[in-house]
C-alpha cells in the first residue's frame, strides 16, 4: 500500500506539471497581447505593461519562472486587477466554491442511492420506472439549461426562492440543484443496476434464510457491493462537478472561482488562468487518487501493490 502511495504521488506531480504545461503554451498560442483589449493604450505603456508582468521575456523564461510559482505556490498579480494578486482571489472565491462543491456531491451521492435503492427493491413497479424516467432526464438535460428552468419557475413565477448569491441557506437550493441532478441521475441508474444483479447473489439469499431484517440485508450485506460501480465512476463525478461549478457561479452570480475564472478568459489574464487551472487541477487528480483507494477499501479482494496492479 505504501509504495502505490508514493507511485501515485509523483504520478499526481507529473499530471499536474504537464496540465500546467498544456495551459502555459495554449495561452501563449493566442495571437496578441492581454493589453489589446485596452482601448487608448499607447505602445509604450503596452510595452511597460508586458515588463512588469515579464511578458517581454523569452518563452522559455515565463515558462521558467511559470513552474517556479507553482512551485512556490505564488501566482503573481492579476492583470485586470493588478491591486489583487492571485493567490487572494483564489483565497476568497474558493471556499465559496467548494462549499458549493461538498453540498452538491453529497446530494447527488446521498439521493442518487436512495434512488436506486428504491427503485430496485420495486423493480418494474410504478415507483420503479418513475424513479428511471427522472434519471433519464436528469442526464439528458444540461446543468446550465436545468438553472435557467428552476430561477424561471421558482424565483420568478412562484418566488419562493432566491435566484443569486450566495448569502443564505435559501440561496444554495437553487445551484445545488442544477448542479447535482445530473450526477445525482448517473447515480441512481448504477445503484438500481448493481442492486438488482447483489440481491440475486448467493450470499444474500443465505442472508435471508437467516431471518435478518430486508434494512439490515440492504445496508450490511448489499449496498457495500452494489456501490463498487458508483465508486468506479465517483472521480468523473467529481470532475464534472467541480468544471460545472464555473458555469453554474456565473449564472447564478456566486462569488466563487467560476466568476474570477470567466471573467479571466474573457480578459485574457494569464496568472489567474493559469494560477486557477493548476489550483483545481491539483484538486481534482487528488480526489482521483482518494477514488481508488476507496476502491480497494470497498473491495478487499484489491490488493494495491507497486505496480499499481490489483
Amino acid at each position: 500500500m505504501a509504495k502505490y502511495i508514493v507511485k501515485r504521488f509523483f504520478i499526481m506531480i507529473i499530471t499536474v506539471l504537464l496540465i500546467a504545461t498544456l495551459t502555459f503554451f495554449l495561452m501563449h498560442s493566442i495571437p496578441g497581447s492581454p493589453f489589446n483589449q485596452e482601448r487608448g493604450t499607447s505602445e509604450a505603456v503596452q510595452a511597460n505593461l508586458e515588463a512588469f508582468y515579464g511578458l517581454d521575456q523569452p518563452l522559455y523564461v515565463q515558462y521558467a519562472m511559470y513552474i517556479k510559482s507553482i512551485i512556490t505556490f505564488d501566482f503573481g498579480p492579476s492583470i485586470k486587477n493588478p491591486n489583487q494578486t492571485v493567490n487572494d482571489l483564489l483565497s476568497r472565491g474558493f471556499p465559496i466554491s467548494f462549499e458549493l462543491g461538498i453540498i452538491t456531491i453529497l446530494t447527488a451521492l446521498v439521493s442518487g442511492v436512495t434512488l436506486g435503492i428504491i427503485a430496485a427493491l420495486r423493480h418494474n413497479g410504478f415507483i420503479d420506472y418513475l424513479a428511471m424516467t427522472f434519471a433519464v432526464l436528469g442526464i439528458s438535460i444540461p446543468n446550465f439549461v436545468l438553472a435557467t428552468l428552476v430561477i424561471q419557475q421558482f424565483a420568478v413565477n412562484w418566488g419562493i426562492l432566491p435566484a443569486a448569491t450566495w448569502s443564505s441557506p435559501a440561496h444554495m437550493v437553487l445551484p445545488t440543484l442544477a448542479l447535482a441532478t445530473g450526477p445525482m441521475a448517473i447515480i441512481a441508474r448504477l445503484t438500481r443496476s448493481s442492486m438488482l444483479e447483489v440481491l440475486t447473489q448467493d450470499y444474500i439469499k443465505m442472508a435471508k434464510a437467516k431471518g435478518l431484517t430486508p434494512f439490515r440485508i440492504i445496508i450490511k450485506h448489499a449496498l457495500k457491493n452494489a456501490m463498487m460501480p458508483v465508486v468506479t465512476i465517483l472521480g468523473t463525478l467529481i470532475a464534472g462537478i467541480l468544471t460545472g461549478t464555473f458555469v453554474i457561479e456565473k449564472i447564478f452570480a456566486i462569488p466563487g472561482m467560476g466568476k474570477y475564472f470567466v471573467d479571466s478568459i474573457n480578459n485574457r489574464d494569464y496568472p489567474v488562468i493559469m494560477g486557477t487551472t493548476v489550483f483545481y487541477s491539483s484538486i481534482l487528480v487528488f480526489m482521483l487518487f482518494l477514488v481508488d483507494i476507496a476502491y480497494s477499501l470497498l473491495d478487499p479482494r484489491i490488493k494495491l501493490n507497486a505496480k499499481g496492479g490489483e
